[in-house]
């Protein structure tokens, strides 16, 4: 199945049914009067979260999404039946945003959640609605309201608990199939891996979900490379793993071009928990690892893991770093209250 995580689609509500104007005429009924019922209501338009999902990609085929008009009301005080309602399904994580790309209308990241984007208008009031002691036979009507009709766009953003971040071929794709059961496509080239990929990884009694973003290059916020719009993936994380190629001239230059890059794009990544780690160690001997680790050191001001996701050195540890950071609440979350026990 390919990945999309950002479509464009075009809904539209339906329209209310126009009441209807009746009078009731039946043998040996002397006095009928008024007996036209009202529209029905016209059919919404919701977005909803569904769990067996992880893509966009069923918004490729179909963009156009309309739901059912309402049946005008008929005679005898009949009233007409309401339009059927549309229902977009996406996966967790899906912002709906309005037609300017930037207005945000609702955000998705629970199944079982459902947005409105789009009422159905009301249905017309027939002529029995109208009738008064001092109008006994109305012979108004009102049409049904029209429905609403707008462009949305679907984005993306996953849930993941931790995500992976460095240049082209840090490692990133490599330790993902290390450390879960994902099977990126590794290949000795920049750019392979084209979108981001879920590995459930499990370590001692924590389970979580860890992506591997594409690599970012310099100018990634203003579109560089592959861009910014996988960015929007580690905005969920709760932890970024920070990978940094040992063989690569300069590690601090590394480094910093991808922390210039989530500061430029904002959202809070700048100030996310992050462990950094030199990739690639069996490639390097341990002397220029330390080296290299040394010079890391200095720029990110914390000591970084020395891992292979091919030798597997190093990886359990980086794995026992995250799950911590994992385990421990968030400012929005509150610890378990303890329960009293009375004193012995």
């Amino acid at each position: 199945m390919r990945f999309l995580d950002q479509a464009k689609v075009y809904i539209r509500s339906g329209d209310g049914g126009s009441g209807c104007l009746s009078f009731r005429r039946e043998k040996f009924i002397e006095f009928g009067g008024p007996d036209g019922g009202d529209g029905g209501r016209g059919g919404n338009v919701y977005v909803e979260c569904v769990t067996n999902l992880n893509t966009l990609i069923d918004f490729r085929y179909q963009q156009h999404f309309k739901a059912g008009n309402g049946r005008p009301g008929e005679g005898a005080n009949r009233h007409g039946a309401s339009g059927s309602d549309t229902v977009l399904r996406v996966p967790p994580g899906t912002q709906v945003f309005g037609e300017d790309n930037e207005t945000l209308i609702a955000d998705l990241t629970t199944p079982g959640q459902r947005a409105l984007i789009a009422a159905g208008g009301n249905g017309g009031f027939g002529n029995a609605h109208f009738k008064s002691s001092t109008n006994r036979a109305p012979r108004r009507i009102n049409p049904g309201q029209q429905g609403a009709e707008l462009t949305i766009w679907l984005r993306l953003k996953l849930i993941a608990d931790a995500g992976i971040v460095g240049l082209p071929n840090a490692g990133k794709s490599t330790f993902l199939a290390a450390v879960s059961a994902a099977k990126p496509k590794i290949a000795d080239y920049p750019f392979t891996t084209l979108h981001p990929n879920l590995g459930v990884v499990k370590v001692g009694d924590t389970d979580f979900v860890l992506a591997d973003i594409p690599g970012l290059i310099e100018g990634a916020h203003e579109g560089a490379g592959i861009g910014d719009r996988f960015l929007g993936h580690v905005e969920r994380c709760r932890v970024i793993l920070h990978l940094v190629d040992v063989t690569e001239p300069d590690v601090a230059a590394a480094y910093r071009t991808i922390r210039g890059e989530l500061k430029a794009y904002g959202a809070g990544l700048g100030r996310k928990r992050e462990i950094v780690a030199l990739s690639k160690c069996d490639a390097v001997t341990p002397e220029v690892a330390a080296e290299k680790a040394a010079a890391l050191k200095a720029v990110a001001r914390k000591n970084p893991l020395l891992i292979s996701g091919v030798s597997g050195s190093g990886v359990r540890d980086a794995l026992l770093r995250l799950a911590k950071v994992i385990r421990e609440p968030t400012r929005d979350e509150k610890p378990a209250p303890v329960a009293w026990q009375p004193e012995l």
